[in-house]
């Protein structure tokens, strides 16, 4: 087998790992069913991710860098934080979540999962807190770069934009209805730039 660098392999090995875990779920997915899916010998893969724990951290951290670039690449971070909530909302319901049900499925498992296994719990928190992290941030350079003071902490205002992007997507999931998730969508938009008082 030819040699791959490690930084390369540790990404077939996650992009492996969130095709098979979409495909099998988070309890049926081991380490050698990733290297199988990679198509790579099972220490390699065990020398890359020593435990299940590791890849599924490396997987959650995937997952987040996916929702940080819709939100740099489709919303504005110069004209304001309302805007950057509608385009950032819209674009990430489109990409992520209209087109992405297998994405959300496996992003729900992977809390359940961590949440139902001793010792895993601190998977779900982790997942969490990246999460608000990246809106959090991504909100402050929206409001910073437009000079607006914000009446709520980021963390806060973070937090409640992925509670109800949470909310309206496992509606979605479990039933597709693209005029309700829009209107539900508009009213988080509002709900969110009201606690934000912008």
């Amino acid at each position: 087998m030819p040699y791959v660098e490690a930084a390369v392999r540790r990404q077939q090995f996650i992009a492996a790992a969130r095709t098979a875990l979409a495909a099998h779920g988070v309890a049926k997915t081991s380490v050698r069913v990733v290297a199988a899916e990679a198509g790579a010998p099972l220490a390699t893969m065990q020398y890359v991710f020593p435990s299940k724990e590791k890849l599924l951290r490396a997987v959650i951290e995937s997952v987040v860098d996916d929702i940080a670039q819709v939100l740099a690449e489709s919303a504005a971070t110069d004209g304001g934080l309302a805007n950057a909530i509608r385009q950032g909302l819209d674009a990430y319901w489109g990409r992520l979540v209209r087109n992405g049900r297998e994405l959300q499925l496996l992003q729900y498992e992977l809390t359940m999962y961590a949440l139902r296994t001793a010792g895993h719990e601190d998977l779900a928190r982790h997942q969490y807190e990246r999460y608000a992290a990246v809106v959090a941030d991504w909100c402050r350079r929206a409001a910073e770069g437009a000079g607006e003071t914000v009446v709520v902490p980021f963390d806060h205002l973070a937090r409640m934009i992925v509670a109800g992007v949470d909310g309206l997507t496992l509606q979605y999931v479990c039933d597709p209805d693209d005029a309700r998730a829009r209107e539900g969508l508009e009213s988080l938009m509002e709900m969110a730039k009201g606690l934000a008082g912008v």
